[in-house]
């Protein structure tokens, strides 16, 4: 947008702290190659749109505003003179693109100080070569560190969380190894056993008796009901009881597994009916085999399902085989990372889940909102260490105002008022030395708000805080989905 223009004096701009060291010539030199332009209340430049100059407020006031998610966020407003914004960059040339970085409009007829882009760069090179080359190396110094930590923490984390998922699953894999060597030792002794019993010259009905019932042992294993633990006691103490009463030896080793597999004194009844009485304590010995073999295979089935179910959320976390651009159920993605950060929540944390499961699936990068859940995740699991090491994080999904509310909640001691505005900042942390680049809640916010068009706040106070994150449900006009799902 163009302003009115107007005279421009050497000595009124010469008045603007920017420029009172410089020389008349000097003066004079910006007055041929700029411009002062007077702008009517409303918009100046946009944010995104090329950067073609470099604006210096002589008098007015502007507002200066960033694009978060679908609305304009106001960032500051002031009538200081000598406040300057646009092409601020152009001095790095083409290294950079030359793009307004907010937007700023004018409340009041304000008047500006322009200077084209181009000029405003060959002014810095000419006139203060040093300081052009400090502010390169500044700049992209900056950069360049702070891509070399960012690839540090996501290795750090990834290091983190390849301990977790090794310790998550050296526990099923340990339990499916035991249980396989104690099925081979049962299912050994289950044949010495069946041995004994064919020795015994029983009726041919007998032994198809006694199949039958362990048939049927077998399927009663697998609808077995959960009992409470006094209930459990309680049927224990009974069929300990009958198997003393029948001369049944070692009856209270048995019990526990008869009552674990949902077999109680009516079965054992049916089991007693259907055999002699000398057969009796060979074929209780011999179903105990049966339960046990039973029992330990739905062990390892359970083991091998809990393997299974590791992998599947390493590959949900990780995104593998999947488009980086897509349609995200971000349930799915919260459950993956939960999942893969078990280890570094522990057992005095407890994670409540409140979803909203009748939220859409939501254009987005999968991936790098899993990178954000892991940092947030993080960061409420080290306040709610920091104050003890018990608590509670709650992870929240709801709709608010047409937009998808993520929420992080702890019980942690919060984030205190005074550096509550910093926390997005590149490189600022309260861990101590060694434990935090200050690069997470800031790789954060880039990729929700930059990348996503959403929004990242932060809402505390002792014992609540919550990081909100909001996402909209519809992709912008910039984004293409490469996989809809």
């Amino acid at each position: 947008m163009s302003g009115q223009l107007v005279p421009c004096s050497p000595e009124e701009i010469g008045s603007l702290f920017l420029f009172e060291k410089l020389s008349p010539e000097q003066l004079g030199q910006l007055c041929a190659a700029g411009r002062v332009e007077l702008f009517e209340p409303g918009p100046v430049y946009t944010e995104g749109e090329t950067a073609t100059c470099f604006y210096v407020m002589i008098e007015g006031t502007v507002v200066l505003s960033r694009r978060v998610g679908g609305d304009d966020v106001e960032v500051s407003r002031t009538s200081q003179r000598g406040v300057y914004a646009g092409s601020m960059q152009a001095y790095l040339g083409d290294r950079v693109p030359q793009v307004y970085n907010n937007s700023m409009r004018v409340t009041e007829p304000t008047r500006f100080f322009v200077l084209p882009g181009e000029k405003f760069s060959d002014f810095m090179q000419e006139w203060f070569p040093m300081a052009v080359h400090l502010l390169e190396g500044l700049f992209f110094g900056s950069k360049s560190t702070q891509r070399a930590i960012g690839q540090r923490e996501r290795l750090l984390a990834l290091g983190s969380l390849s301990a977790g998922l090794t310790h998550e699953l050296n526990n099923p894999a340990a339990a499916a190894v035991r249980a396989t060597a104690t099925l081979r030792e049962r299912v050994g002794k289950m044949r010495h056993k069946l041995a004994v019993i064919a020795q015994g010259n029983y009726a041919p009905e007998i032994m198809a008796n006694l199949i039958d019932i362990q048939d049927r042992t077998a399927e009663r294993v697998a609808k077995a009901p959960t009992l409470s633990p006094l209930e459990a006691s309680d049927r224990e103490d009974a069929v300990t009881d009958w198997l003393d009463d029948h001369d049944i030896q070692n009856g209270w080793r048995l019990a526990p597994t008869f009552v674990q597999a949902g077999l109680d004194v009516d079965w054992l009844d049916q089991v007693a009916a259907a055999v002699d009485e000398e057969l009796l304590p060979n074929a209780i010995g011999w179903l105990n085999y049966t339960v046990e073999t039973e029992l330990l295979m739905d062990e390892i089935n359970d083991s091998t399902n809990r393997i299974s179910h590791l992998v599947d959320a390493a590959k949900q976390y990780s995104q593998l085989d999947r488009a980086p651009f897509q349609n995200a159920d971000v349930h799915e993605l919260l459950d993956s990372t939960l999942l893969m950060l078990s280890g570094k929540i522990g057992q005095q944390i407890k994670v409540v889940k409140e979803y909203d499961r009748t939220l859409p699936k939501i254009p987005a990068y999968p991936a790098e909102l899993n990178q954000v859940w892991t940092n947030l995740i993080d960061n409420a699991v080290a306040a709610i260490n920091s104050a003890g090491g018990e608590g509670t994080l709650t992870v929240r999904t709801a709709l608010d105002h047409e937009r998808l509310l993520v929420e992080f909640r702890d019980s942690g001691p919060g984030v205190p008022k005074e550096i509550r505005g910093r926390i997005f900042d590149p490189f600022f942390t309260t861990k101590p030395v060694g434990e935090g680049t200050g690069l997470g809640l800031d790789i954060s916010w880039r990729i929700v708000v930059n990348k996503h068009h959403g929004t990242l706040q932060v809402e505390s106070e002792p014992g609540d805080t919550r990081f909100q994150v909001l996402l909209p449900l519809t992709a912008a006009e910039s984004d293409t989905i490469e996989e809809l799902e």
